[in-house]
């Protein structure tokens, strides 16, 4: 979803400020210690590179034509060999030490920038992800997948790539331009300023490019979220895709996203096509000019256009060396540039990710959910999805729902799809919080409670089962990583999951593939209360369990569910209205209202809205009559307790 669009991420994305600014302010302190070593190491190495070309103009100049003193900048001359053989043999063994020095301190700053990159990366991708766990449902109902991915994937390297590249390339770039521009000054100031006269150019290009270069790379990223959220749905869905035979469809999908991701790429590298060539051709310029001038300097013996005085042959080489030097780094200001920008823009989408704020928080000093009761309470609850701009919900998909459970009873929710009994439940567990009025546990306001010792005491059992790419053991024990085998299996048989769980090729430690691709629906549903049944919750919420199911499996998995329920307050959402006849109470809902309520017996005798869908599943009424759901409406307003129903709907 786009900015434009309302998306909670691009909205916080578009607020961060100086993103690199602030990746160093917060990640930097605590190991700036590697990046000061992969620095200084940096400095060093590139210092010591600019040598052997000084000492080789020196030596051509001093001991092969004996036309000067032999000097090197910044050593007392009193420090140099006298005799010719001495000042060779010096000269070799400066231009050994350098390269050997070279080596070494490269080393060393590739280690220590490597360092710091890869653990601010690793504490960045960890709070990232931190971050997203801790965001609301409401996020992850409007954020896809693939886009999330990007940015602790895709995102979070560019920034690695930037740290680790970037950052020393354009140390290196200063420490060789500045070290270049002192040598060639010392040597030759006029040579030096028709060397360097393409320097306030260069930067000219490199600031137009990287100003009209910005927004695009924002769109390329945008682009590889959309592209990898493709990818994640089609991959995720394939049977899905394979059963209904939209191969070409789904081909013509990710064909689109990566024909914009290809558009955007094109856009910033038609950009880049100018600007590299350009400081290429200029920095070869530079080369030309310098060969040039230099070169007719040292051929006819005078000094060519307005310039004065006189250049040595050992001078005019290490000038062609140094300007040599001075072309390689100005041409790979493209690839800083570049890795920059990447880098702000992805540093943008994560801190953007990062600014996201919850509004499923705890309070200063939470009360600790201990052997709760299971005395539930609905009291007049309000509930819409919150715009992402203002916080405030755009329509109420529940109004004024009130309804009360006693410890151990069953409750059920029924009524139309859409009605709203999932996200009435969902409010139970916090995942959403109530616009106005309150959901209570033993008397306290759930938003009172302390997050995770809430979600302890609830087991939650719904139609689309997930498992994770492990053993079977793993799975059941997930949530109680410290039960043991025995209390494993224990849950298992009790929710008749152990026999299939045997016959298995290495019973519990089976692998069972990602989402639990390897076993049956039923299968996988069973494993999913054997997780529950080891859970031990007090209060169970049960979300269309045995809808997805054949009778059998059902038969299997109710008797499971009638165990799990047993001395516990559950709550049971269902459409097939055979498997909560038994409950205590049932609550009817439709639009986000209670429009009756009663135990089944009663609800039959009432003739409302659950006895016509009764007759409905029972073989007893064809079709549910079109004028229906208006007159049970109206019918629901006289009697006592029952609230009216709106003309808004959500989605379970």
């Amino acid at each position: 979803m786009s900015a434009e669009e309302g998306s909670a991420f691009d909205v916080y994305r578009q607020r961060v400020e100086r993103p690199l600014y602030r990746l160093f302010t917060e990640y930097a302190p605590g190991r700036l210690q590697w990046l000061t070593i992969g620095m200084v190491g940096n400095v060093i190495a590139r210092i010591a590179s600019l040598l052997p070309p000084l000492v080789l103009g020196v030596a051509i100049d001093s001991v092969l034509t004996g036309d000067q003193p032999y000097t090197l900048p910044l050593v007392p001359n009193s420090w140099m060999p006298v005799t010719d053989a001495e000042q060779f043999w010096f000269s070799a063994w400066i231009i050994v030490g350098s390269f050997v020095t070279t080596s070494a301190f490269t080393y060393i700053y590739g280690v220590a920038a490597n360092n710091f990159a890869h653990r601010v990366m690793h504490t960045v991708r960890t709070d990232s992800f931190e971050t997203m766990q801790r965001l609301d449902m409401t996020f992850f109902d409007d954020k896809q997948t693939g886009e999330v991915m990007s940015v602790l994937n895709n995102d979070a390297n560019n920034l690695e790539n930037f740290l680790d590249n970037a950052l020393q390339n354009s140390v290196r770039l200063s420490v060789m331009i500045l070290g270049i521009a002192l040598i060639l000054f010392s040597l030759n100031w006029q040579l030096a300023l028709v060397t360097l006269v393409a320097v306030p150019a260069l930067f000219g290009l490199t600031i137009w490019f990287m100003r009209a270069v910005e927004p695009r790379y924002v769109k390329r990223r945008a682009s590889v979220g959309n592209l990898n959220t493709r990818l994640e749905n089609a991959l995720s869905g394939v049977e899905l895709v394979k059963t209904t035979g939209t191969e070409a469809y789904e081909t013509e999908r990710i064909e689109d996203a990566s024909w914009r991701y290809f558009r955007d790429t094109m856009g910033v590298l038609r950009l880049s096509y100018i600007y590299r060539p350009g400081m290429e051709l200029l920095a070869g310029l530079s080369f030309a000019v310098t060969f040039i001038v230099g070169g007719l300097w040292v051929f006819t013996g005078e000094a060519p256009f307005m310039l004065t005085g006189t250049l040595q042959a050992g001078e005019f080489i290490t000038f062609l060396f140094m300007t040599q030097r001075f072309v390689t780094p100005l041409s790979q200001v493209s690839n800083i540039v570049d890795q920059y920008e990447n880098a702000k823009a992805s540093c943008e989408r994560i801190f953007g990710l990062m600014d996201i704020p919850s509004q499923i928080t705890e309070v200063e000093d939470p009360i600790e959910v201990e052997d709760p009761a299971g005395h539930v309470e609905y009291d007049h609850v309000d509930f819409g999805y919150a715009d992402v701009q203002d916080g405030e919900p755009e329509s109420l998909v529940l109004e004024d729902v009130s309804f009360e459970a006693e410890p151990g009873e069953t409750l059920a929710l029924v009524g139309p799809t859409g009605a709203g009994k999932s996200t009435l439940l969902k409010l139970l567990m916090r995942l959403y919080d109530p616009v106005d009025g309150e959901v209570r546990v033993d008397g306290h306001d759930v938003r009172e409670l302390s997050l995770e010792s809430l979600r302890q005491h609830i087991g939650y059992v719904s139609q689309t089962t997930f498992l994770f790419d492990g053993t079977v053991a793993e799975n059941i024990r997930y949530g109680r990583f410290e039960a043991d085998r025995e209390a494993v299996v224990k849950a298992a048989k009790a929710a008749e999951a152990h026999e299939f769980i045997e016959a298995l090729p290495k019973g519990y430690d089976t692998r069972i593939g990602e989402r639990g691709v390897k076993l049956s629906g039923g299968q996988q549903q069973r494993l999913s209360i054997a997780r529950t049944m080891l859970q031990d919750p007090e209060i169970l919420i049960l979300d269309e369990a045995t809808s997805a199911v054949d009778t059998e499996t059902e038969m299997l998995i109710q008797r499971s569910l009638d165990r799990l329920s047993e001395n516990r307050t559950t709550f049971v959402i269902a459409h097939r209205l055979s498997t909560v006849r038994e409950a205590d109470e049932i609550l009817v809902l439709e639009d986000g209202q209670i429009v009756e309520r009663g135990d089944h017996d009663e609800l039959i005798e009432y003739d409302g809205l659950y006895a016509k869908l009764w007759g409905v599943q029972a073989g007893e009424i064809d079709d549910l009559p079109e004028e229906f759901v208006q007159r049970a409406r109206e019918r629901a307003r006289e009697r006592p307790g029952l609230s009216d129903a709106p003309d808004s709907s959500d989605d379970d």
